[in-house]
């Protein structure tokens, strides 16, 4: 995940900066207690593809 990238997103419900989580390539909005995920390289910033984060990881598609 591009740094510079990481630097200008926020999330796009409460406009609150992100955490990358590179193990579970997530980008983590603590405020709103969601996990936006990242495929292939692209965040989706869409709060209907968005994880709570007080549910479990997602396994990953093989």
């Amino acid at each position: 995940m591009d740094h510079r990238l990481l630097d200008i997103l926020v999330c796009p419900l409460c406009k609150g900066p992100l955490q990358y989580d590179k193990s579970a390539q997530e980008l983590i909005c603590r405020a709103d207690r969601l996990a936006y995920p990242i495929r292939d390289d692209i965040p989706v910033m869409l709060e209907s593809e968005a994880r709570r984060l007080d549910q479990p990881t997602a396994p990953a598609a093989a």
